[in-house]
């Protein structure tokens, strides 16, 4: 069975898939270990880290393939990657999305801002209108052909035309074909409650980012207002952040890490970087033990 089509079995369970933002190899690692069935790379924290600037359209397509590539290969559960915009127009979606799937990505997001794009928790956004991006959505769906990729298509309407048109939108891009709809950023709980009321029997994306502009609330909350999947795109970035600023600021005032116990050993991070799999396949394949 296919990633995605495992991705695919997973969203089709009674209760709300709760998945975790990944940036890289290791988080991705941490966030399988913890038990998480399938993970999502936001193009936020794919430009902080490769590039260390916002989100702000810097980021290529080629820059977050490749990495989100080498984040497929490390892990064995779903992975859904965000795809910006798909990187131009319905012709270059098709690329993006043939490389997506043959990359053995789970899932994808798909958004309708003009580019450069922004993230969606940021002012000033301006998207294109909804008759290019369902074009947009359908040529990602002739692009999977028959790999049950999930096309997830995101409005980020709501800002600057209003929670009426989002909900339009979100409602014309699933009869385009798309799998799952994602209005970003809402504003108030009412939001949310108002966009799972107009758009019944259709499978919805909840996005929790702390500090955001939409209230944070539990997966157990949002499955009650009628939402299929949250995630919680940065909880994982924001969390190293201030892990190695702790640190390093205590290197630098103490020139020593003795005293800071939130670290992990050598020994535990070689378990997380699967070293003891590699030192079997080391002796299996050695020159000294294959000798006739």
């Amino acid at each position: 069975m296919s990633q995605a089509e495992k991705l695919r079995q997973i969203i089709q369970k009674p209760e709300i898939l709760v998945v975790p933002g990944i940036y890289d190899c290791i988080s991705a690692k941490l966030a399988e270990k913890a038990g998480f069935e399938a993970v999502f790379t936001s193009g936020f924290g794919i430009s902080a880290s490769t590039l260390g600037k916002p989100d702000y359209g810097l980021l290529t397509g080629t820059e977050t393939l490749y990495t989100v590539g080498r984040i497929v290969q490390a892990i064995n559960i779903p992975l859904v990657a965000d795809l910006d915009t798909g990187y131009g127009n319905p012709l270059n979606v098709i690329r993006t999305v043939t490389e997506a799937v043959q990359l053995g990505i789970s899932g994808i997001i798909l958004e309708d801002q003009e580019w450069p794009k922004k993230c969606g928790h940021m002012e000033n956004k301006r998207v294109i209108s909804a008759a290019e991006h369902i074009q947009k959505i359908k040529a990602a769906v002739h692009a999977k052909a028959n790999s049950n990729l999930v096309i997830i298509a995101r409005t980020d309407a709501r800002a600057p035309l209003g929670l009426d048109e989002a909900i339009k939108r979100g409602r014309a891009y699933y009869e385009a074909g798309a799998d799952i709809i994602f209005i970003e950023a809402p504003q108030t709980i009412e939001d949310l409650k108002i966009i799972a009321q107009s758009l019944p029997n259709i499978p919805l994306f909840a996005n929790m980012i702390e500090g955001g502009k939409t209230p944070l609330l539990t997966p157990a909350e949002l499955q009650n207002l009628g939402y299929k999947i949250v995630v919680f795109p940065l909880a994982g970035l924001f969390a190293a952040t201030h892990a190695m600023q702790t640190c390093f600021h205590h290197l630098k005032q103490n020139g020593t890490t003795t005293g800071l116990n939130n670290l992990v050993n050598f020994q535990q991070f070689e378990e997380i970087i699967d070293l003891p799999k590699y030192r079997q396949l080391e002796q299996q394949f050695s020159f000294e033990n294959n000798q006739p």
